[in-house]
């Protein structure tokens, strides 16, 4: 069990989504665990964060319908 989880609502992210995880990634603090939760985008966001998911076991990536960023965070 990881020390820290971080939750990320994302939504029609693909431009952002890459700058946002790396961000994260590049912490000196590792025990976390990031949770990407696309709430049924209808670009590239989801693919993108799945890219991450296959590379990093501390990504995981949750998909629900499309209910707003409480839902997403309700979620994860």
């Amino acid at each position: 069990m990881p020390a820290v989880s971080i939750i990320s609502p994302a939504y029609n992210v693909a431009p952002y989504i890459r700058a946002a995880v790396e961000s994260v990634m590049a912490q000196t603090f590792t025990d976390f665990e990031l949770i990407l939760v696309d709430d049924q985008s209808t670009d590239s966001t989801l693919d993108i964060a799945r890219e991450y998911e296959r590379r990093d076991s501390r990504v995981r990536v949750l998909q629900q319908p499309n209910g707003g960023i409480s839902g997403a965070r309700n979620s994860a």
